[in-house]
């Protein structure tokens, strides 16, 4: 079966088993990257978090497991496990780790920001 980066093609996944947790530290593993964007499965430690940034597509973050606090355009939202945020594309965002989490974020190309 075809495979892309790391995920095979037509497989079923229990998509938080497919990332550990690393002390101390985060963990990304791509699912897949094409033109239209991609999806990568993300762990991190409490605690651990990514600085202020911006990114040239609109990204879907769905919360798999823990608890996280996303900025986004300086606005806070605390998200834990089952639930979704949508960032825009171009707004600065950051997050800060509350207690260990696991992420899935999809990055989409969008008619604004090819």
């Amino acid at each position: 079966m075809k495979t892309n980066t790391t995920f095979a093609y037509a497989t079923v996944f229990n998509i938080a088993g497919e990332v550990d947790y690393a002390s101390g530290g985060i963990v990304s593993k791509q699912i897949i990257k094409n033109q239209a964007g991609n999806v990568t499965l993300f762990s991190f430690d409490k605690e651990q978090g990514l600085s202020e940034h911006t990114a040239p597509f609109d990204a879907l973050v769905q919360i798999l497991d823990g608890e996280v606090e996303i900025h986004v355009g300086g606005i806070p939202h605390r998200l834990k496990a089952g639930e979704i945020i949508i960032m825009p594309a171009n707004v600065p965002h950051a997050l800060h780790a509350v207690e260990r989490f696991k992420m899935l974020l999809t990055m989409i190309k969008g008619e604004n920001n090819e």
